[in-house]
């Protein structure tokens, strides 16, 4: 587990990026103040604002840091080997199959497979998956975090218990909160089913259980048990806000334990997206917040794959988001509230968890931060207040949630984290996964996109067509092979080691420049299963 002060604001390291391109700052916060000219402004979650100047400065004589080190006047080629890639693109790899009766019910899901490919260092996003015990379903999200991993981290470990808890009936609240009172064995809410990787926090796992239990509180006594019908899209919307609502009380209360004190401020201070699927029988439900997203692929009767888009992107292209940010604010905030496409000119997701900066008020910052630790209180990033901070709060964690009743011919369902989305259209993300789940991706004609292509050249993409198949092999999990195809895909859509290798090959402190952190979740279906819920109808 990373240093609690790397989890927020990661450092850079030794000059290295000095280096590199033949400056030095004093700053620690280089993704946030003053990012390399290479990186496109697109890739930033925070843009630069003149108020870092202040903050970061040319370290003097910067020259010598290039001028001891000689280039060779040809340059050496370093590629990764087939099997350091496989090493590299499975290290995160996750699957899970579904038994097709819980005890319960018969399940919809047949399984689903996970995987993350870091850029920042650590990474950033999160993933989660869970069985709900209590009820019935499943519950799978992806979460991107910015400003650090810290509230990204939280919100894969809380949330789920929070819409777990917003679905039980008065009676299992009722049960479970006796339970605690008398010191009996709690009934288990979740079944979760996470890689090695994906840890918990264990020293704040009291602290998120009280807060917890306010909440079951909270519901039992608003519910008289009079009616046993849940809204799912409810609950959904409820356990988003109220996690929301406990990460910012959380940080203004604070802590007596220095260690925990020092983390709810900064999961606070930093900020996550979240994408959640919520699947029970034929019933699907998608909870987003933010710019991740979430994909179905149907296959057609012709055998083609088509993708149908189950969530919102919640940023300046969004034109339904950008109404909604102007009428929340008033009308002489119209041209201040969205700046270059970002929220203040600054966040490019219009809605998150965390982010306090964007949410509080500029009393109460200088309140939390005046009585903090002394690494918040000496931190300018957390100081600086954002330009044109009139009418807070301007961020909100409310989610959109999508219904979507399964059809026999909707096969799966892909969640991932904008740094797929970034590289590969959602038509081409759903047909890679279609036709690695169903092996026909060998029949279909090839397409050069309108490029001129010599002979040779169409002999080399033949040639790879019928590799393929055994390519295909090399990965036993569907986001892997997906993730090897956003890496590594040339203009032809066909993975190119060479590429790939390169891609592989940067280091943490330039693979940020070329792409984002990869987090994906791709959830199958029983079609038998669904079809047979239809045929019940």
């Amino acid at each position: 587990m990373p240093a609690p002060t790397q989890l927020f604001f990661p450092l850079i390291r030794n000059c290295e990026l000095s280096r590199i391109y033949g400056t030095a700052c004093y700053c620690h916060h280089k993704h946030l103040c003053c990012p390399s000219p290479y990186i496109p402004q697109s890739r930033l979650r925070y843009t630069p604002h003149p108020a870092y100047a202040t903050f970061c400065r040319p370290k003097e004589n910067w020259w010598q840091y290039t001028q001891g080190r000689r280039y060779a006047s040809t340059p050496q080629k370093f590629y990764l080997t087939p099997p350091q890639v496989n090493s590299i693109l499975k290290a995160n790899e996750y699957s899970f199959k579904v038994p097709e009766f819980d005890g319960k019910n018969v399940s919809s899901v047949l399984g689903f497979d996970s995987n993350q490919l870091p850029a920042n260092a650590p990474i950033e996003d999160r993933r989660s998956a869970a069985t709900c015990l209590q009820t019935r379903g499943m519950l799978l999200g992806v979460f991107d975090g910015h400003a650090g991993c810290a509230c990204s981290q939280a919100v894969s470990e809380r949330l789920f218990y929070y819409i777990a808890v917003s679905l039980l009936p008065h009676e299992t609240l009722l049960e479970i909160e006796n339970a605690v009172e008398s010191g009996r064995a709690l009934l288990p809410i979740l079944q979760w089913h996470k890689h090695p990787n994906d840890y918990f926090s264990k020293e704040a796992s009291k602290l998120y259980f009280n807060s917890l239990r306010t909440y079951w509180q909270e519901l039992i006594d608003l519910n008289t048990g009079e009616s046993t019908d849940i809204d799912v899209k409810e609950a959904l919307i409820n356990a988003f806000k109220r996690l929301d609502n406990d990460i910012s009380l959380e940080a203004q209360v604070g802590d007596p334990n220095s260690f925990l004190n020092y983390l709810v401020l900064r999961v606070a201070f930093s900020g996550a997206t979240a994408c959640v699927a919520h699947v029970d029988g034929v019933d699907l439900h998608v909870a987003n917040t933010g710019d991740s997203r979430a994909m179905l692929g149907v296959q057609e009767e012709d055998g083609s794959w088509s993708a149908v888009t189950l969530s919102n992107d919640h940023n300046a292209q969004n034109e339904r988001e950008l109404e909604r940010l102007k009428l929340e604010h008033p009308k002489n905030e119209a041209k201040s509230v969205v700046k270059q496409d970002r929220l203040l000119g600054l966040l490019m997701p219009f809605r998150a968890f965390g982010d306090v900066k964007f949410k509080w008020s500029i009393d109460l910052q200088k309140r939390v931060i005046e009585s903090g630790p002394d690494q918040l209180n000496d931190n300018e990033y957390t100081k600086f207040i954002p330009p044109n901070y009139h009418t807070p709060p301007y961020l909100t964690a409310e989610p959109e949630v999508t219904y979507h009743r399964l059809r026999p011919q909707d096969k799966f369902l892909v969640l991932a984290t904008d740094g797929l989305w970034e590289t590969m259209h959602r038509q081409d993300v759903v047909r890679i996964v279609g036709e690695y789940l169903t092996g026909m991706h060998h029949q279909q004609p090839i397409a050069v996109g309108g490029y001129k292509v010599t002979l040779g050249q169409m002999h080399g993409l033949l040639t790879e067509r019928r590799t393929k198949m055994s390519s295909v092999f090399e990965d036993q999990n569907a986001a892997t092979h997906l993730i090897r195809h956003a890496v590594g895909n040339n203009e032809f859509g066909t993975v190119d080691h060479e590429r790939l290798s390169k891609m592989l090959s940067l280091p943490e402190e330039l693979a940020r420049m070329y792409r984002d952190d990869i987090t994906i979740i791709v959830v199958q279906f029983n079609s038998h299963v669904v079809g047979a819920y239809q045929n019940q109808e």
